[in-house]
């Protein structure tokens, strides 16, 4: 029996390495200032005056982060987010859990429209924020409207649970123009 054994512990330890490498583990950055996008190198158009600039990236640096999508979240409490957008369903300021986007969808509009502020209402917070604070800001902004992997956003509220968790909102493809929402 000592070759019945050894042919176990040698079956366990296999199955034991095999799922250790299957584990896959999202990666937490703490202290970062993500490269690439800034505010003064975003197009919001096809018609812009100027040099030709980089096309911004197609997803922000920590919208498949949970813990930089729960920061975010709680950035967009701590600035009072909420008392313009509430929970993500609109009030004086526009609704971010639906399909139109007054300046886009994309994560570089939305960093642009936290860092430089927009007419009518919405602040800059350019001078508050560091830049991966306002990315983390911006990932939880598109996690309201499903545009995030649903592993990454928020499962639960830290107080009483007033909406459907982030992870369970449907994906909606932000299809808005300037011309459907005047300033």
């Amino acid at each position: 029996m000592d070759w019945a054994h050894r042919i176990a512990v040698a079956v366990c330890t296999v199955a034991l390495g095999l799922a250790i490498a299957a584990c896959e583990r999202e990666e937490r950055r703490f202290r970062e200032t993500p490269s690439g996008v800034s505010p003064s190198n975003i197009r919001l158009g096809e018609i812009q005056p100027g040099p030709a600039v980089p096309t911004p990236p197609a997803t922000g640096p920590y919208e498949a982060n949970a813990y930089a999508i729960a920061e975010g979240k709680r950035l967009y409490t701590q600035f009072n987010c909420v008392g313009c957008h509430a929970n993500g369903g609109g009030g004086m300021g526009p609704p971010l859990m639906d399909d139109k986007w007054i300046y886009g969808s994309a994560p570089a509009n939305i960093f642009a429209t936290i860092v430089e502020g927009r007419p009518n209402g919405m602040p800059a917070f350019g001078g508050k924020l560091a830049n991966d604070q306002v990315w983390r800001l911006m990932a939880y902004v598109r996690s309201l409207s499903g545009l995030v992997r649903q592993d990454a956003a928020s499962g639960r509220s830290d107080h009483m649970q007033v909406k459907k968790p982030e992870m369970a909102t449907d994906r909606e493809i932000p299809t808005s123009t300037k011309a459907e929402h005047p300033q």
